[in-house]
């Protein structure tokens, strides 16, 4: 006979257990901190650093495992660990493999809170940051040193869209020894095959196409090398990053349609930046699939895809005053930063002050084209500039 419990402890330790064998499609939010092992020797058994098995539900539950094997299985990886935010997964990237009296390669163009970052690490920790132009390609094997342990690329930039030759610098980094990490958001991991063109680490911002719906943040860091992803997992637990499992649920439930979303906004974006290459207010359109952005051939050899991010330079003539009336005057495209959701996005930047060099004299907006109609975007694009004009 059962052993009778008070209703208060029966509330805790209740006795029913729900039938197995359910099925269906979405995959089940598993919530803990807690997890619970049958027996000691278990316990004892179980290690935080596999996923063979749980031990805390900051190292993660059947929720966070299911994600990060599909986050590797579109970029080609084995490993994955998610993060908190795009940003936090750099940083699980920059604590795993840098320490004091290291060197760390940045591309020019990488996106702000990373260079950032790399700036803190080496006012605050003794890590050495240094930035190198976006199209140095192969030239960039003399800029290693013997102290180089991490190269960042990024292609294309977030706003200034350059296209490195990530295949080039990768060749020239492991030909002494030094991993490479992209930050591979731009493309989702749909367009750049980032392991088959030698990268080492891939970083992704999950906020962007992978949730697409402009509500959560998340990051994921991938690898193939078994070495760099024991050095992931320890800074991983010793950072103490954790991801809420229901943020987890929303972006599971969004990856089936990612590739569709991918590439609508893909075309919307390449038939908005060719009819903006056409206006007398533009001096530039840089979209990767463009001949005005650096790096376009790069672009065509190694990618398959664009996306819905590209950002355009004003003709000199036009003041900072007038370009910021154009981004208020839109009524579609939201002042905003972040991409990959339904909503279009437009966000005016002052380059001078985040590139140490920059050679065009327009002002630059960057837009990001969602899932509205084409021709209601170029109709609030063209009332804007023509009130900007005028």
């Amino acid at each position: 006979m059962a052993e009778k419990l008070s209703p208060q402890t029966a509330l805790v330790h209740s006795a029913y257990v729900p039938p197995e064998n359910f099925g269906a499609l979405p995959v089940g939010i598993h919530h803990a901190s807690t997890v619970l092992f049958p027996n000691v020797a278990a316990m004892r058994a179980r290690n935080w650093k596999e996923k063979s098995g749980y031990t805390y539900g900051l190292h993660g539950t059947p929720t966070t495992f299911t994600l990060e094997a599909r986050l590797a299985e579109i970029e080609g990886g084995r490993h994955c660990r998610i993060a908190p935010s795009g940003l936090a997964a750099i940083s699980l990237v920059n604590f795993a493999l840098l320490k004091t009296g290291d060197d760390v390669l940045l591309p020019d163009n990488v996106y702000g809170p990373n260079k950032d970052q790399a700036m803190w690490l080496e006012r605050d920790f003794g890590v050495t940051a240094r930035f190198y132009d976006p199209l140095i390609g192969a030239g960039i094997t003399d800029l290693i040193q013997d102290n180089t342990r991490l190269i960042w690329t990024e292609a294309p930039g977030s706003v200034s869209m350059e296209v490195s030759d990530v295949p080039a610098i990768c060749k020239a980094a492991h030909a002494k020894g030094v991993p490479v990490a992209l930050d591979n958001t731009w493309s989702a991991g749909l367009a750049f095959p980032a392991f088959e063109h030698g990268v080492d680490i891939v970083m992704q911002a999950l906020t962007k196409y992978q949730s697409g719906g402009s509500d959560v943040l998340m990051g994921a860091v991938i690898t193939n090398d078994d070495d760099i992803n024991h050095k992931i997992e320890l800074a991983h637990m010793r950072i103490g990053f954790g991801v809420g499992m229901d943020d987890v649920y929303m972006v599971l439930r969004s990856l089936s349609s990612m590739r569709l979303r991918f590439d609508a906004h893909d075309a919307a974006a390449r038939r908005i930046a060719s009819w903006l290459k056409q206006r007398p207010e533009i001096s530039k359109v840089l979209h990767p699939a463009l001949p005005d952005c650096p790096g376009h051939d790069i672009w065509l050899r190694d990618f398959s895809g664009a996306g819905g991010l590209f950002s355009v330079t004003f003709d000199p003539r036009f003041s900072e005053e007038q370009i910021d009336r154009f981004v208020d005057g839109l009524r579609l495209f939201k002042i905003g930063f972040s991409w990959g959701g339904a909503h279009s996005l437009c966000v005016p930047y002052r380059m001078q002050t985040m590139r140490k060099t920059w050679a065009e004299q327009g002002g630059l907006v960057r837009f990001n084209v969602g899932l509205e109609t084409v021709e209601d975007l170029i109709a609030d694009i063209e009332q804007s500039l023509n009130k900007m004009a005028a």
